[in-house]
């Protein structure tokens, strides 16, 4: 009977095959020792990295990390089964079209299951997700068919040094939130930009709201009283906008996306932490949900530029499984 269920994606990310060493933040791997550890696969990415010049370092990096938590989590039974999220393309702030965390753990995931006869149940929540499970041939399903979800492989827009992670980029938090709270663990990866010391550090496109239409301009001038609070200086609060077609952006679930700018009211103590933060977001009405996740994720990897991956130390979480 098919029991494990694994879910893989995110908004603006990606991921990749044979790994480098996994370093976790109070350990550093070198020399042979790193061929200790990883043997055969080390010389795979080896091979990857000399043959893909024209793919940029981030991009080298993400694949690194969904590999590895692939390889990690996505355990050698022939009951696993995983999930995929998100939209599949992103666009990179010059404009280049760059391929999200999703393509390349589903990719790992279809070439496992090929190679050691994996029985892989895919939940996608995305209409690009769904897609990517199709054309690489694995199971389709869907969440009210297979609960609890074992283990959630997720990418992000920024992830802290507690493991709060911001995403949401790509439109899809609602759907990515709900699979994440139905998996028994949830494992996020990223590049080497991706992993900061506070949230707002690194990503600058504020926190993504899932807004009804109706509630949009209460939502943004409450938003905005923030704004001005702290003197007016981060970007204001908007609806996003569409950039192949006219107006907004509309989700999956006919609902505008908002993007909270907050600066670095998290550094500076304006808001006090993730948690107070989602609970005051998720207190005026016309937000229906953030795309932070506060206490959600057990474990993140990050692709580092050298071709290694560090990893956090994996963490329980009591999420009622």
């Amino acid at each position: 009977m098919l029991r494990r269920l694994i879910f893989l994606g995110e908004v603006n990310g990606k991921q990749l095959l044979a790994l480098g060493s996994v370093i976790h933040r109070d350990t550093h791997i070198h020399g042979s020792a790193r061929k200790l550890f990883c043997g055969p696969l080390l010389q795979k990415v080896s091979a990857i990295n000399m043959g893909d010049d024209q793919k940029s370092l981030l991009d080298k990096a993400k694949k690194l990390a969904a590999y590895q938590a692939v390889d990690d989590h996505v355990k050698l039974c022939k009951t696993s089964k995983c999930i995929i999220t998100s939209s599949l393309i992103g666009w990179t702030s010059s404009g280049h079209r760059e391929w999200n965390n999703a393509v390349y753990a589903v990719e790992r995931i279809a070439q496992r299951a090929r190679e050691e006869n994996l029985n892989l149940i895919c939940i996608p929540t995305s209409f690009q997700a769904k897609n990517l499970i199709i054309s690489n041939g694995l199971q389709l399903s869907e969440l009210d068919v297979h609960y609890p979800i074992d283990v959630t492989i997720d990418g992000c827009d920024e992830c802290d040094q507690d493991l709060n992670v911001i995403k949401g980029g790509g439109g899809c938090l609602l759907q990515e939130k709900i699979v994440a709270s139905a998996s028994k663990k949830l494992i996020i990866v990223g590049d080497f930009s991706k992993e900061s010391r506070y949230l707002g550090e690194k990503w600058k496109k504020g926190i993504p709201l899932e807004v009804a239409q109706m509630g949009a301009r209460v939502v943004l001038e409450k938003l905005q009283k923030f704004t001005d609070s702290v003197g007016g200086s981060v970007i204001p609060t908007k609806v996003r906008q569409a950039v192949n077609k006219m107006g907004p952006v509309i989700t999956d679930n006919g609902n505008f996306i908002v993007d909270f700018q907050f600066g670095d009211a998290m550094k500076t103590g304006e808001l006090h932490n993730a948690q107070s933060v989602e609970s005051w977001l998720k207190s005026i009405p016309g937000i229906l949900e953030t795309g932070l996740f506060v206490k959600m994720a057990n474990q993140a990897y990050f692709g580092q530029p050298d071709g290694t991956v560090k990893s956090t130390h994996e963490r329980i979480i009591k999420n009622g499984f």
